[in-house]
């Protein structure tokens, strides 16, 4: 129970920290934190993210713009939150909004083609 709040604690400050513009560079304005893991040592945090355009050049930007600022993320949720340790942060882009979205694309498709049975 205590790994899951601690997760949900990172999650959030990672929201905000984008969101309220703690972090300047413009390659993580359109991220989307989806879901945090740290390990039970509190040592490494797995931060699955997401962008608004499935473009792979704006994705891969966006995982180098986490990338180049975790040294300052890490301190600013050091500072933020009374953990043991620090985490180190891995930024690993997570496809399954793409993937979702992709999905809805075909099904609309699918009831274009498909004549209404009533």
């Amino acid at each position: 129970m205590r790994m899951e709040k601690i997760n949900e604690q990172v999650k959030r400050e990672l929201g905000k920290m984008i969101l309220m513009g703690d972090i300047n560079d413009p390659r993580v304005k359109l991220v989307t934190i989806m879901s945090v893991d740290i390990s039970k040592d509190l040592q490494h945090a797995r931060v699955r993210f997401s962008v608004l355009n499935d473009d792979p050049k704006v994705i891969s930007n966006a995982q180098q713009g986490l990338n180049s600022c975790c040294g300052f993320i890490r301190k600013l949720i050091g500072q933020r939150l009374s953990l043991r340790y620090t985490p180190e942060f891995q930024f690993i882009f997570d496809k399954g909004v793409q993937y979702a979205a992709h999905i809805d694309a075909a099904l609309e498709e699918i009831k274009k083609i498909t004549p209404h049975q009533g």
